[in-house]
């Protein structure tokens, strides 16, 4: 084995001059191979999912102040949700430390997921044009689902509450 292959096999390129072999200690390698930011940068972001799970826990309290309105409860819950999965994505799944090739595979899976969701639109929007007799006769339509609720409300407004 030859001076150039001893030196070659240590260093990252040619040598181009004579030299020491240059040395790398220990802690060199381990903050490359680990440099994920430590035990608090996993402990702050499971305090982050404990804190918006405490979030979307109280839509369902007395204290949300939109309670009436179940949509805005729905929406605030997807939200929560879409950070709580992006959180342990990009953290507990050491997506953060990636190279940039990630971009190659998430754009493109994306991209085809909302293309796949926006074509299922036109068959959820016109699943009533063409159906059997009897299952339009037996369909739930909004008027409907109306006299149910004004008829729920009545019957819990008859009622005295038991105690």
């Amino acid at each position: 084995m030859s001076d150039h292959d001893i030196h070659s096999a240590h260093a990252h390129g040619p040598i181009t001059r004579a030299g020491d072999i240059p040395e790398h200690d220990e802690h060199d390698q381990n903050s490359h191979d680990h440099g994920h930011g430590g035990i608090g940068k996993y402990l702050l972001v499971f305090l982050a999912l404990c804190g918006l799970t405490t979030m979307s826990f109280l839509t369902y309290s007395p204290v949300w102040p939109w309670r009436d309105q179940p949509h805005v409860g729905w929406a605030f819950m997807m939200a929560v949700s879409c950070t709580k999965a992006m959180l342990v994505v990009l953290f507990f799944m050491h997506v953060f430390w990636e190279a940039n090739w990630k971009y190659v595979l998430t754009i493109p899976a994306a991209m085809m997921a909302i293309f796949l969701a926006l074509m299922l639109v036109p068959d959820v929007g016109m699943r009533t044009r063409m159906v059997s007799q009897e299952r339009a006769l037996r369909m739930a339509r909004p008027s409907d689902v109306l006299l149910m609720e004004q008829a729920a409300e009545a019957k819990v407004l008859a009622e005295p509450a038991a105690h």
